[in-house]
């Protein structure tokens, strides 16, 4: 999880895209994760519950044009990881990497035009005035720092 939440964060970015095998990877490797730390079959359904939840709000930021497709789709594969006990700190956890992060990139576009003539074009496009922000970047940040104490984390210490 922690190293496919990487390249997420990575390829949005490098290219303002999550690509959707991330997420998909992300969903079928949590069973067997799941099974191989002992999760009880109820802890997997809840986990489960708290994934497509995640999918139905994350469904609706897209809607609502908060947030792009992969952004949405990264948010809820992630929460099917974390989980009932681990969902609201890896929410918090984004929202205040994103803010900080959108709010140091906004700041950087404003300041750093003239220094990206000689840089690679993925730069040049983060820097855009009014360009998108790439949320994957807080997504990956939270989980990553959420991660060790989620509950298959958890449940894989305990063994």
């Amino acid at each position: 999880m922690p190293a496919l939440t990487i390249v997420a964060g990575l390829k949005d970015v490098t290219s303002m895209t999550i690509p959707n095998w991330i997420s998909l990877a992300l969903v079928v490797g949590f069973f067997p994760a799941a099974l191989a730390v002992g999760l009880a079959p109820l802890a997997i359904l809840a986990h489960v519950g708290v994934g497509v939840a995640a999918l139905v709000v994350a469904m609706l930021l897209f809607a609502l044009k908060v947030f792009g497709g992969g952004d949405a789709k990264l948010m809820a594969a992630t929460c099917l990881w974390m989980g009932l006990s681990g969902t609201s700190p890896f929410v918090l956890w984004t929202a205040v990497i994103g803010g900080l992060f959108g709010l140091g990139l906004i700041l950087a576009r404003r300041h750093a035009q003239p220094m990206v003539a000689g840089a690679p074009a993925w730069v040049g496009a983060l820097m855009q005035p009014k360009g998108p922000i790439p949320y994957g970047v807080a997504i990956a940040a939270g989980a990553l720092i959420s991660y060790p104490a989620s509950p298959l984390v958890m449940a894989f210490l305990a063994r």
